[in-house]
């Protein structure tokens, strides 16, 4: 199982991008695009791929279909907090994303939506909830964390 940007409120992209918006510290637009997965969701998905175990072994993609993009991100966590938005940087040609494409027909459509996990990133970093203080680095694009 591959899984891509796994959200929990604790930690995970949205996490990332929300508490830099929170402490008015501006985003890094340099990897641009990502995918991501409610971790929940990625937990009961690799529970039932037991099931598909197969050898030589198949691998899965597990994350979102949707390509998002970390600006429309952002601006809309800036929104639900009532923050301003900074950016720095710019979107590159590329970025890290996965196609899920056999996991979903493994297991069906996701059911927690992108717009839930905003609302819910947005109360619990405004609410000062817990963080899990291990930052995703999805930004950085050489490797080098």
């Amino acid at each position: 199982m591959r899984l891509n940007y796994a959200i929990d409120l604790r930690y995970g992209v949205l996490h990332d991008i929300a508490q830099k918006i929170y402490l008015g510290q501006p985003i890094d637009l340099g990897m641009g695009h990502f995918n991501c997965i409610w971790q929940g969701e990625a937990n009961e998905r690799i529970l039932r791929s037991l099931n598909l175990c197969t050898s030589p072994p198949r691998a899965l993609n597990l994350t979102a279909p949707e390509t998002i993009t970390v600006h429309s991100v952002a601006k809309q966590l800036g929104g639900l907090m009532n923050r301003e938005t900074q950016f720095t940087g710019n979107e590159a040609d590329t970025a890290w994303l996965s196609n899920p494409a056999q996991s979903i027909d493994a297991f069906g459509p996701l059911t927690l939506k992108l717009e839930t996990m905003l609302r819910w990133t947005a109360y619990w970093t405004t609410n000062e909830g817990r963080s899990l203080g291990k930052p995703t680095h999805f930004e950085v694009r050489d490797g080098k964390y």
